[in-house]
């Protein structure tokens, strides 16, 4: 890794100081799942730069973490009473226009413009709370997710949504609703070894038991924080060569727009 990266996020760059924001923010969500003995660990992109760079992939701008979808209540209730005041638990109960199946934490104090969060009623730079799953198979997960997905999104009118889609996904709820309740049940009794994101969000990656859980210590950005139990396989699964650095056109972010308002 020769490259110089310092035209992505050099000391100073917008990028930079947006990083250094969501670093603070997961510094307070590890304290909180810490003190209530909640597992989380890095996730995705989060974690392959905790261990290809040290901390942030060089162009990234998010923090992914994951958390299993069994504590997902208990955290957002810990959350939502000991944030500090700077900081806002945001998911479907906390903003009528969020249409996500995870969660975020923002920071009230910047905007993080990007497509389709125009409606929400916090905007600010976040860390993704992902919630977590057993599945029996990716290609099961695939084949409901692809409708369920869809009308969760619709039922919350997703802003790519034309009516149609809308209508259609009402009238799909209460069905596919069922049959993932139902897939529910039958993990809990026959309890698969594959998991991966939650139900209602089409992320089509599924990682054996043994690599995610239980979790380690792991270093991001100088910081000690919550890992994958096999840093190795969990990255390989996820993305095969992961220490391989991609060309440039496939560097991508988030962001349309970062403002900090305090200055």
């Amino acid at each position: 890794m020769c490259e110089d990266f310092s035209m992505y996020n050099g000391d100073g760059t917008q990028l930079r100081k947006a990083q250094l924001v969501m670093l603070e923010i997961l510094k307070q969500v590890d304290l909180v799942c810490k003190k209530h003995k909640i597992d989380y660990l890095l996730d995705g992109g989060t974690c392959l730069g905790a261990v290809r760079h040290g901390g942030f992939i060089p162009w990234d701008d998010d923090i992914d973490i994951n958390v299993k979808r069994s504590d997902m209540k208990r955290l957002r209730k810990a959350l939502q009473s000991e944030l500090p005041d700077n900081l806002y638990f945001q998911d479907k109960s906390t903003d009528k226009h969020y249409c996500w199946e995870f969660a975020k934490v923002r920071d009230r104090n910047t905007i993080f413009q990007e497509e389709g969060n125009d409606r929400e009623e916090h905007q600010g730079i976040f860390i993704d709370i992902i919630p977590v799953e057993p599945f029996f198979s990716l290609k099961s997960k695939k084949m409901i997710d692809y409708f369920y997905a869809r009308c969760c999104r619709g039922i919350r009118h997703f802003y790519t949504y034309k009516k149609k889609d809308i209508v259609i996904a009402y009238l799909l709820w209460l069905p596919f609703r069922t049959i993932v309740a139902v897939y529910r049940l039958m993990v809990r009794i026959f309890k698969p070894k594959m998991w991966g994101h939650v139900f209602g969000w089409e992320s089509y990656n599924c990682v054996e038991e043994k690599y995610m859980f239980p979790v380690k210590n792991m270093l991001f950005e100088g910081v000690e924080v919550l890992g994958p139990n096999n840093p190795d396989a969990f990255l390989s699964a996820l993305f095969g060569d992961y220490m391989r650095i991609p060309p440039k056109e496939e560097r991508v972010t988030h962001a349309m727009k970062i403002v900090f308002l305090n200055e």
